[in-house]
This record gives C-alpha cells, sequence and structure tokens, in this order.
C-alpha cells in the first residue's frame, strides 16, 4: 500500500496496492472517527499487479482520513489530508 498522492488532496487523490501472490482484499478510507465513508475495492488481487484507484472526497468534509488495505495476511492503514 503505497502513500497517497496528492496528499493533501482537493477533491480527489489516487491510491496504489498490490499483493505478491493473489489474494482476496478490501482496501476502505475512514474519517477520523472510525467511520467507513468509502470501499474502494474488494475483491481478489492478482499477484504482482499493481492497483490504482481513485478517491474522490467531494462530497466530504476537511480533515484527516485513514485507508486500510486488509488480506486474508495482512493489514495495512495510512493517513491522507482533505484540505477544501
Amino acid at each position: 500500500l503505497e502513500q497517497n498522492y496528492p496528499n493533501p488532496f482537493n477533491p480527489s487523490t489516487k491510491i496504489k496496492f498490490a499483493s505478491a501472490e493473489q489474494t482476496k482484499g478490501t482496501l476502505k478510507v475512514y474519517n477520523a472517527l472510525g467511520k467507513e465513508v468509502a470501499e474502494l475495492f474488494s475483491g481478489t488481487m492478482d499477484g504482482g499487479r499493481i492497483y490504482e484507484v481513485e478517491f474522490n472526497g467531494s462530497d466530504l468534509a476537511s480533515g484527516i482520513y485513514l485507508y486500510k488495505l486488509q488480506t486474508a495476511d495482512n493489514v495495512v492503514v495510512k493517513k491522507m489530508m482533505l484540505v477544501k
């Protein structure tokens, strides 16, 4: 899971992620209170493939958001900031 770019962002940003092996995974975005605000990916990830998704925060308030990539054997969380 890479750091989103650009960061801070307004209104959209890109997030890249990959897995060495084929696995099921989800990529979700949460607000500072831990409430899920978006699900950007859910499904089977091909091993060695780099995925890139765009997150649009135009309907969200400015602030810190967390994005979490969860697979069968790994969880990675990173921060991003929406500035309007």
